[in-house]
């Protein structure tokens, strides 16, 4: 029997996401995670378009995209350099077709704590809705090691990719910050 501790750990596997998106045509869309774009439209104003904006023809990569359609809105506000990332190659897959028409998109099939094909320093705003905290299960107040390694080494990935994050998540901050703040992050 499956317990929800046995599932959270789960998220952090590109098995189960595969096994999720594989009853999923490239047309339909599991589920938007947290917020869709015009509930963010007011975060994203005030953190992305005022700051960074669309005529800097900047890079945005989009940690663990599965099948949001925030990439969509993004490339017609003008965003038009975008990388989709997602280990589920299920979901890659069926993105790619989904958004073939859509200008600036590109996706990759990459686990986002190790993402050897994107130079050091080369994106300019990293986007994450939930990514995080899929790899987060057990106790808040004492994670177990395999969330503090997941964790650590996707934020020092981030990091190594960007100086600009955007992390939305569900977790309370006095609980995400000590994760966010791991060693090795500049």
């Amino acid at each position: 029997m499956s317990t929800p501790t046995t599932e959270l750990k789960r998220l952090a596997h590109s098995e189960y996401w595969d096994e999720r998106y594989a009853g999923v045509g490239p047309d339909e869309q599991v589920h938007e995670w947290f917020r869709s774009f015009n509930d963010l439209m007011p975060f994203f104003d005030r953190h992305l378009f005022q700051v960074r904006r669309v005529e800097r023809a900047i890079r945005i990569i989009h940690l663990g995209s599965g099948d949001s359609t925030i990439l969509e809105d993004f490339s017609k506000t003008g965003y038009k350099n975008q990388i989709c990332v997602d280990f589920s190659t299920v979901v890659v897959q069926n993105m790619s077709l989904r958004h073939e028409n859509v200008g600036g998109v590109t996706w990759r099939h990459a686990n986002v704590r190790c993402i050897d094909q994107i130079p050091s320093s080369s994106i300019d705003v990293a986007f994450d809705k939930g990514t995080l905290d899929a790899m987060i299960h057990g106790s808040p107040w004492d994670p177990p090691n395999e969330v503090l390694d997941n964790t650590s080494r996707y934020v020092r990935e981030a990091s190594r990719n960007t100086a600009h994050s955007f992390t939305l998540t569900y977790r309370q901050p006095h609980f995400i910050k000590p994760l966010l703040n791991c060693e090795g992050v500049h």
